[in-house]
């Protein structure tokens, strides 16, 4: 998305200032950023970097210390995940955290919890079913039986119920192999541009998420510490040094120069 059509979009999730913790650890520290409608947005960073803290505390799951969730105009900080849910947002979290013994679509069903009108989640249930056509043959078999490409179809299709205004990703390519990873984005980037479902998600696998995102944020130890447009951070140099594995300089100076940068502040 260019910076032209950005600013003709809206802003429907906007973070300022936002701190969550562990106990007594800060997990995330003044984080700000925001998702305009229509975009795919994906944050970036090592494990530890405070990225699944980051969707846990605006889907509700934890609260946070300090700090204000925005969405669509009205604070959601600190509110109960089910209601974050009803405002339109739906969190697909890291591990899938499907519901083993229950079937296939039992498990996607559940999706529509908020929602009792049983025309609505037919029609629903038959556009994840496009989708996701192997979910739909295996309907009737038992979640856990799935193998890992297929929990995260059966995990995103479960979340797609709901209609969300705001997907959550959290580590969508965790465990697939390459090709099942490219089979999932390129899922995710057909819902975003048909569906018109904004995406925010969170990755380790840098080169896919910069490829189907618009707009990237770079998270290191609770911080954001750089944000870009996808394509202009794709091809910087510490992106693809130190997240896509592109050795600029393999030179003792080459590392001391990163130790002095590496923070980017």
């Amino acid at each position: 998305m260019s910076n032209q059509s950005k600013n003709k979009t809206e802003v429907i999730l906007k973070i300022d200032n936002l701190e969550s913790y562990y106990g007594p650890i800060v997990a995330i520290r003044g984080v700000s950023l925001e998702v305009r409608e229509g975009q795919i947005v994906t944050v970036l960073g090592a494990n530890g970097a405070g990225k699944t803290t980051l969707l846990k505390t605006i889907s509700g799951v934890m609260d946070p210390e300090k700090g204000t969730i925005s969405f669509l105009g009205n604070q959601i900080q600190g509110q109960e995940p089910d209601r974050v849910v009803r405002s339109g947002i739906v969190h697909v979290p890291e591990g899938r955290e499907i519901f083993p013994i229950l079937s296939v679509a039992e498990n996607i069903e559940l999706g529509a919890y908020t929602k009792s009108d049983k025309a609505s989640i037919a029609a629903d249930l038959e556009m994840v079913y496009s989708y996701f056509p192997i979910l739909k043959e295996r309907r009737s078999q038992a979640a856990g039986t799935l193998s890992g490409g297929q929990q995260q179809m059966l995990a995103i299709g479960r979340g797609l119920m709901s209609r969300p205004k705001l997907m959550l990703l959290d580590e969508p390519s965790l465990g697939l192999s390459p090709l099942l990873t490219q089979e999932i984005f390129e899922i995710i980037r057909r819902l975003n541009q048909e569906q018109k479902v904004t995406m925010m998600l969170v990755e380790q696998n840098a080169k896919v998420a910069l490829n189907a995102a618009d707009y990237g944020y770079v998270m290191e130890l609770g911080r954001i510490v750089m944000e870009d447009e996808a394509e202009t951070l794709n091809n910087s140099k510490d992106v693809q040094e130190f997240y896509l594995g592109v050795n600029q300089e393999e030179n003792q100076r080459g590392q001391k120069r990163w130790k002095q940068r590496k923070t980017w502040r």
